[in-house]
């Protein structure tokens, strides 16, 4: 192991045993938390800014017009140490949200980034960050249903390395509770706002800090950490991060009005303005530095509130601010302070080894292996379904209620002509309410579930296919329970083929029809920006596919829009659902006295109205071949999986790192 190497063991996952070893024997809970190797972590000449853009014109009614680029962060530089806190403040605009961004290589979208982050001899990749820092993000995104303990849990199963026994992972999630001031509510479910009450906003903060630390990382990033709280709760929450950092952790935040309280409590301070840096030192002095600038903070004035105030731009003034803000940072590079950090910044730069770099590059962000990922996704996921009511309690009471209702609607269909229409309807009716109702049900859930799965996924906890594969595994054992029983409620009700082995086909092809719908469902969730937009799209899909589907429209023969029926799940569904109900059927009644007496010319004749007298003249009415049946199978399992596999694509492409 090197001393200054960026990848060292003692600051990865098998630092943990150590420590949990030392905290075994010591009453003194900050043992456990000690980081035994601190990272000096650097930026340097950070760029940002947006695309060039053409809005370009439609029909001659629009100019086209160029906008153009604009500067984020303009040459921003910086440093902090282990043991060091560092607070990101400025106006609304300055760059602080941008800047925690880039630094942690997320969220960056189209926008161009240049410049250099350096930690402990090595350049800064994105695999080699994740492996060893955390990131408490501003909104608190869990699965609700979980309690505080069973988070903790699942967290280190996939965060700790695998050399790592359960029972020493199980100590240290005891241990973090405990620290972290969590052990009143670790059996209380986390809740979802609205829905199921939880543990409360304060305890929630903790929560969020007690996943990252749960792995010791020796840099810790922090957005906006006191947000929503209240005064006496985000000083607490300030404490709980100024101990932290006095472990050796290099800790950097980004703040927003801090009380005159909090603002005491930091070490170093960074001041954005305009996309640059006005101030970069320990906070103590940053009135002194204002001072010198003819910007002397009254007296009891809170400092925070002077700082943003004389770096905000105001409306109405915007030359004259832009013109104080321009002298403020150019006068900062130009101070003792500004020239010492680059020559600081340079000294970090030099001292970059080719043996380090490599190790870094070739870091993994996740700790724990494939199957250690699969097993702990596997529990979190079934867990969270059979807590969640409206996944389980709620969806299978509707599918029976709604197959009672459709039940005594179409209740004991005899085998006469009637009943070949009511009959037809119901098993129509079938594919219907199976495709509406579980595509609402997997985009309403997955797509609220994404934002959770795009967060771990970017923390280096696992990998997409292992949460999209155990997605469908969790998931599968409803989807053939809930389609099962509605069918089963509604098949003898409306008086169906009441062979046992036709009844068993029909809901192999229901469940198979489903399975489409699902995957159709978690295209539509992962592709859609967001659960509003893919609720709205999924009735536009489905109708044209609904309608060409055998039942309201005869396909036989439509035209440039028969692509529509080779792509239909309604069309070969309920073309395999006709041909498992009439093949074979034969001597159905006919009673139509009034127009002919004699039934079996009446049945064979050309006329305006015909009896139907067998199952196959059923299929032969609405252009359904018996030979076709094994095709209709085969085409509901293609597209089942090409749209699972279509799903899978834009998860990964939605979860890359830009």
């Amino acid at each position: 192991m090197e001393n200054n190497g960026f990848i060292s063991d003692d600051v990865g996952g098998k630092a943990i045993s150590k420590i949990g070893a030392l905290s075994s024997s010591s009453s003194d809970s900050s043992v456990a938390f000690k980081v035994e190797e601190g990272i000096t972590f650097s930026w340097s000449n950070l760029t940002v800014s947006t695309k060039e853009k053409n809005t370009g014109k439609c029909c001659g009614l629009f100019k086209k017009e160029t906008i153009p680029a604009k500067q984020i962060l303009k040459n921003v530089s910086g440093i902090v140490r282990p043991g060091e806190l560092l607070a990101i403040m400025g106006a609304s605009g300055a760059g602080k949200s941008t800047l925690l961004n880039t630094l942690l290589f997320r969220n960056l979208g189209d926008l161009q980034v240049s410049g250099r982050r350096i930690a402990n001899n090595s350049i800064v990749t994105p695999n080699s960050l994740t492996a060893l820092s955390g990131y408490v993000q501003q909104v608190d995104l869990f699965f609700g249903t979980l309690t505080v303990k069973e988070h903790l849990k699942f967290q280190a199963m996939v965060r700790m390395d695998k050399e790592i026994p359960m029972a020493k992972r199980m100590e240290r999630v005891d241990e973090v509770i405990k620290v972290l001031g969590l052990s009143k509510a670790q059996d209380t479910v986390i809740g979802i706002p609205g829905r199921i009450k939880g543990i409360s906003g304060g305890e929630m903060k903790r929560l969020s800090f007690a996943s990252e630390v749960l792995t010791n990382p020796p840099i810790l990033f922090c957005d906006e950490p006191t947000s929503g709280l209240d005064s006496f709760m985000a000083a607490s929450v300030m404490d709980m991060m100024m101990d932290l950092a006095k472990q050796g952790r290099t800790v950097i935040c980004t703040i927003h009005q801090p009380s005159s309280q909090i603002f005491a409590k930091f070490d170093r301070l960074l001041l954005l303005a305009e996309g640059r840096t006005a101030y970069l030192g320990d906070a103590s002095q940053a009135a002194n530095f204002f001072q010198s600038v003819d910007k002397p903070c009254p007296i009891n004035y809170n400092p925070a509130d002077h700082f943003v105030e004389v770096l905000a731009i105001q409306p109405g003034k915007e030359e004259e601010c832009k013109k104080e803000v321009d002298m403020i940072c150019t006068s900062f590079d130009n101070s003792k302070d500004g020239m010492d950090l680059l020559a600081e910044l340079r000294q970090e730069e030099s001292t970059i080894t080719e043996s380090n770099q490599n190790e870094s590059n070739n870091r993994s962000p996740y700790k724990a292996s494939w199957g250690a990922q699969f097993k702990a996704l596997t529990w979190r996921n079934f867990l969270a379904m059979i807590k969640e009511p409206l996944l389980v309690k709620v969806r299978i009471i509707q599918a029976i209620v709604i197959a009672l209702i459709l039940g005594i609607i179409y209740y004991g269909q005899d085998l006469d002509q009637d009943g070949i229409q009511n009959a037809n309807g119901a098993l129509f009716v079938v594919i219907t309410n199976m495709s509406f109702a579980n595509i609402f049900a997997v985009v309403n859930v997955f797509c609220n579930e994404l934002p959770i799965f795009l967060r771990e996924h970017f923390n280096g906890m696992y990998r997409v296919d292992t949460y999209y594969l155990t997605r469908q595994l969790v998931d599968m054992p409803l989807f053939i329970l809930e389609p099962t029983i509605f069918l089963a409620v509604l098949y003898f009700m409306v008086g169906l083929n009441p062979a046992a082995d036709r009844f068993f086909m029909a809901v192999l092809i229901v469940l198979l029809v489903v399975q489409v719908v699902v995957s159709l469902g978690y295209f539509m969730s992962c592709s859609a920006p967001n659960v509003d937009i893919a609720l709205a799209i999924s009735p536009v899909i489905i109708i044209p596919f609904m309608l060409f589907g055998g039942f309201y429209l005869n396909t036989g023969d439509v035209g440039w829009l028969v692509w529509i029926k080779y792509l239909s799940w309604f069309q070969y569904g309920f073309s395999a659902l006709m041909i498992n109900q009439w093949d074979g059927v034969e001597e159905i009644s006919c009673k139509m006295p009034s127009l002919m007496n004699n039934t079996t010319e009446m049945a064979a004749g050309p006329g305006p109205i015909a009896c139907i007298s067998t199952g196959d003249q059923v299929l032969e009415t609405l252009s359904f071949e018996k030979d076709d049946f094994a095709l209709d199978m085969i085409m509901l399992v293609v597209l089942s999986v090409g749209l699972r596999i279509m799903a899978f694509i834009s998860l990964y492409l939605k979860a890359r790192k830009k």
